[in-house]
């Protein structure tokens, strides 16, 4: 309607124009004006519908009908089709198979047909339509792209034409193919020609190569946009990555078993990726570590810098006479090849865009030793790239890499064990190195005393054994992130290997080995084995060491063992205690500063260390590293602190050297694990009635109240610990406590909390803020006592014990003695007293004491046993509970009595 308003306004102003001028040949002009613009519609009219004619076809359109048709396609007589796929499976960010050189022509992606009633069909897709191609050549095996016949519109439409099998069975199950069409057709897949667009975007952006200039000039001379190519490949396996690993995590997370089959590949690959489907392994619980290096970084350089150097094509003409050169040009292709700059992220693309990575990984299946030399040498250096180490499994290439483990020549064992090293950067690489034996062999090149074969040509492929267990190291090092590869280690006996090459003077050889135990410390049963090993003392020893990373890695190993008792004691004993202080003044390389403060903190869990700590000027040193430092030494540095303040002269030291302000200030952080140190340091600071006046004038007690909203339930409860020496050294605690607004309702409702750490502190910091009458009065309205009378049946000691002592507290006011013997507190507080713990038997005296005030709660626990229990007790060298249990025990009789004389009277 709108176009037909427009057309008759145009008509009309060309009429008025003509209207106004009194030329007699006005008529005339007016029917030539009218013919021409009959023409021009007439005209614009063809020219659409011939553009509507034409066929366009996009990369998601075409992958939309191969995947359709391969669902209805297979061996049975009701299939439209024997077989359908891909000629190639590597797959651009575009969405097309085909060759760069061949996407400037409009190609999408070649396919092999192969119907019921013809031989196998070689089609092109293009987005001009669907055409025969002149199929493989049989040399060679690449294909002849010269067109063949007359174009179609669609896969469908051409298989009708060649296979009337493929027609027949269609029309019987054309609705059910439309159907399946039609829901494709509704989820689109965009991500192709944005990153198209995207592409096309930064090649205009930048300098233009002349083949790039000729692509947009033939570009620009067609009617409608053409489909840029992208060097930037991708393997099917690649494009479905993000899906493997949710099925990995959920694989972790249910402990099951997964089916996981390849897709579909071209006879020529068939040797490199396995088609049938294989049963993955089930999953132990995965290290944490595992799926934080996960995910890999995408390829970044095509969409980056659009102008490729010379290097890049060089290398691609490289890999073309690899594949089909014969072994002395294959020997000096490689050699070529390892010319260039391997480590430049193009030249590391360029092998793998042209198809380079299959024949690497092939040649190392031959039995030319040069030839897997050389190519290993290649795969070490690019396999440093994170896409290309993905491309290498998903090729199969750590199975081979394995294999040759096994053979005679240690030089090949050197390469294969580094370019594994490379390569097992994340779970699925760890798995396939695991699942296929590479946890064993790789533990058995750490042995330098073993005897191996001589091979086959001395001296020429020849490496030293502490080569191969360098090597090998390394490899145990990148795998051992995973928790089923660290108990493979242990099993394969890997341990002691480890600790024999302890003792070298090799830094070299260090780093990878300390690494790996490292790694492996964070498993008990590690750090027994370490520890019946003696491997602490080496730890010990390289910590003086002039190397920083194996300073590191041994410092992080010592943090990761001393969790023992007998660990600590040991690293004292060695001397170790003095070296860690040492390299706390060196504060520049933060990820050592950082294993250090870690050292040093679990080491200071002993008393006995901290003493020495203090001879070192270690707590001053800590004290320094509480500002302008990552969190990761933070949390360190406060936690060792945390431990040092336990004792008095700690406490002091930290006050004089300055360092309640910087820890105060700390407690307005977010990371978790800091703030449950810092509220530790500080609660162990305010023990100290002179460090608790700084902590209270700097605002300390308010931040430590507002951390009890916290959500992580151990930040919550380490603050409630702190809160309790704040409120017992105050100088007004009542007042202060009083003086935080919805403070005291914060606290008692944290009792319906379902975590026994801060059910604790809670009822730990209610019996303190209980000592101030008005407090008690307001925590009472509160409700506190039916809470702490649900707590009763506990069997958890450290809950028992201060929920005895605020039931004890809480007696003190109004009628709270009688509210706790109706909500049933009583008889669950006699049962406390069957237990081991001398703590819960006093502070659960104290409260019975208070409770048998009332003669209906010394009902209850003359019924429930307690004389007899509180009798035994009355003889315990504790003076507070002898005097808790007579007293009650005197209650209980008074009460007899009384009742006795009621009774005569």
């Amino acid at each position: 309607m709108i176009n037909e308003i427009n057309e008759d306004s145009s008509v009309l102003t060309i009429l008025d124009k003509i209207t106004k001028d009194d030329d007699p040949e006005g008529e005339i002009k007016m029917k030539i004006a009218l013919l021409l613009k009959q023409l021009d519609l007439h005209l614009l009219n063809r020219s659409l519908k011939n553009i509507s004619l034409e066929i366009r076809l996009n990369p998601g359109t075409v992958k939309n009908d191969i995947e359709l048709l391969k669902r209805f396609s297979g061996k049975g007589e009701q299939t439209v089709l024997e077989s359908i796929e891909y000629t190639s499976d590597y797959e651009f960010s575009n969405g097309c198979r085909a060759p760069p050189w061949r996407q400037i022509q409009g190609e999408i992606c070649y396919v092999l047909v192969k119907p019921h009633d013809a031989e196998t069909l070689c089609i092109t897709c293009s987005k001009e339509g669907v055409f025969l191609n002149g199929g493989k050549t049989d040399d060679e095996g690449e294909i002849n792209y010269e067109r063949k016949g007359e174009i179609y519109k669609d896969l469908v439409t051409l298989l009708r034409e060649k296979s009337a099998k493929f027609s027949e069975n269609m029309s019987q199950q054309e609705g059910r193919f439309n159907e399946e069409q039609q829901k494709e057709k509704d989820q689109p897949n965009e991500a192709p020609e944005e990153e198209a667009a995207a592409l096309r975007k930064a090649s205009t952006a930048s300098r233009r190569s002349a083949l790039e200039k000729k692509q947009i000039s033939l570009g620009r001379s067609q009617m409608t946009k053409r489909l840029e190519p992208s060097l930037n490949w991708k393997t099917t396996v690649d494009a479905k990555e993000n899906k493997s690993s949710l099925r990995d995590t959920q694989e972790e997370k249910h402990g099951g078993r997964l089916e996981k089959s390849r897709p579909s590949t071209s006879p020529g690959r068939a040797q490199l990726i396995r088609k049938s489907a294989e049963k993955i392994e089930e999953i132990i619980s995965e290290s944490s570590s595992e799926s934080e290096e996960d995910e890999e970084p995408p390829d970044h350089l095509q969409e980056a810098n659009a102008d490729l150097p010379s290097e890049y094509w060089q290398i691609q003409k490289l890999v073309k006479y690899l594949k089909g050169g014969n072994q002395t040009a294959t020997v000096i292709a490689l050699c070529s090849m390892k010319d260039f700059n391997l480590a430049q992220e193009t030249c590391q693309l360029a092998i793998r865009d042209v198809g380079g990575l299959e024949v690497l990984i092939n040649l190392l299946e031959t039995d030319e030793v040069k030839c897997k030399i050389g190519s290993l040498k290649i795969l070490k250096e690019i396999s440093r790239n994170p896409q290309i180490r993905r491309n290498i499994v998903d090729l199969g290439g750590l199975p081979v890499m394995v294999n040759i483990l096994d053979s005679p020549h240690k030089s090949l064992k050197c390469l294969a064990a580094e370019t594994i090293a490379n390569v097992a950067k994340f779970r699925r690489a760890w798995r396939a190195v695991r699942r296929h034996g590479g946890i064993t062999k790789l533990v058995a090149l750490l042995d330098c005393r073993r005897p191996s074969a001589e091979p086959a040509q001395p001296g020429l492929y020849e490496a030293r054994d502490g080569e191969v267990a360098h090597c090998g190291a390394l490899a145990l090092w990148s795998c051992s992130k995973s928790y089923a590869n660290k108990e493979a280690i242990r099993r394969a006996g890997g341990i002691p290997l480890l600790a024999r090459l302890l003792k070298t003077s090799c830094e070299d050889m260090l780093i990878p080995v300390v690494a790996t135990l490292q790694e492996c410390a964070s498993e008990e049963k590690y750090r027994a084995a370490i520890k019946a090993e003696r491997i602490i003392e080496n730890l010990v020893k390289n910590l003086s060491s002039e190397n920083k990373q194996l300073q590191e890695h041994c410092a992080t190993a010592i943090c990761q063992c001393a969790e023992d008792e007998e660990t600590r004691d040991l690293v004292r004993l060695r001397g170790g205690l003095r070296p860690l202080a040492s390299l706390l003044s060196n504060t520049d390389n933060k990820e050592r500063l950082a294993a250090v403060t870690g050292a040093i903190w679990k080491c200071s869990i002993s008393k006995e260390n901290v003493t020495k700590f203090r001879e070192y000027k270690a707590i001053e040193a800590l004290v320094g590293l509480l500002t302008d430092q990552p969190e990761e030494v933070l949390v360190n540095a406060v936690g060792a602190l945390g431990e040092c303040c336990q004792e008095p002269e700690g406490r002091v030291t930290v006050r004089k050297r300055g360092g309640i302000q910087p820890l105060v200030d700390l407690l307005v952080g977010t990371n978790r694990a800091l703030l449950v140190n810092v509220t530790k340091a500080v609660g162990a600071c305010a023990v100290e009635p002179e460090s608790m006046m700084i902590i209270d004038h700097l605002d300390g007690v308010r931040l430590l109240w507002s951390l009890l909203k916290n959500p992580h339930p151990d930040v919550k409860a380490s603050a409630a610990w702190a809160l309790c020496p704040c409120i017992q050294n105050a100088k007004d605690a009542g007042e202060m406590v009083r003086s935080f607004v919805g403070g005291l309702e914060l606290v008692v409702n944290l009792l319906k909390s379902d975590n026994k750490e801060v059910l604790a502190s809670v009822c730990a910091a209610i019996t303190n803020i209980a000592k101030d009458q008005e407090n008690l009065a307001v925590i009472t309205d509160h409700g506190v006592v039916p809470l702490l009378s649900k707590l009763a049946n506990t069997n958890n000691d450290k809950l028992r014990r201060h929920l005895a002592e605020a039931i004890s507290r809480c007696c003190m006011w109004g009628r709270n003695r009688v509210a706790f013997g109706k909500h049933k507190a009583v008889a669950p507080l006699v049962r406390n007293l069957k237990s081991n713990d001398t703590n819960v038997h006093r502070a659960t005296a104290q409260a019975l004491y208070q409770l048998s005030e009332d003669a209906d709660n010394c009902i209850t626990m003359h019924e429930n046993g307690a004389v007899k229990l509180l009798l035994h007790m009355v003889g315990s060298p504790d003076q507070d509970l002898q005097e808790a249990a007579a007293g009650c025990i005197s209650n209980i009789r008074r009460l007899a009595l009384a009742t006795e004389k009621a009774r005569h009277t």
